[in-house]
């Protein structure tokens, strides 16, 4: 299933409520617990912060009306969106 469709089944109704400035600041939360556990070097952590973004992100985009999916694809499916290449190869 897709990721972002699951995020807006649980809980789009509820952001869309909130809405963007509402939802960036849960974001920007959850970067700053997961920026916490990589400096504290909290491994057990990890998983669950990089999910939390991840979910608050797909919110966002959500909100927009943007497909995380499609937009990953489109900016770096070619390779390096710079040198097209993979592994990139800039210098």
């Amino acid at each position: 299933m897709n990721f972002q469709k699951r995020i807006e089944e649980i809980y789009f109704a509820r952001d869309q409520a909130r809405g963007v400035q509402g939802t960036l600041l849960w974001f920007v939360e959850e970067v700053g617990e997961l920026v916490r556990a990589i400096r504290r070097g909290e491994r057990h952590n990890l998983a669950e912060e990089f999910a939390d973004v991840y979910a608050w992100l797909a919110t966002l985009a959500s909100l927009h009306g943007l497909d995380l999916e499609a937009l990953g694809q489109q900016k770096y499916g070619p390779g390096c969106p710079r040198c097209h290449a993979t592994p990139c190869a800039c210098p």
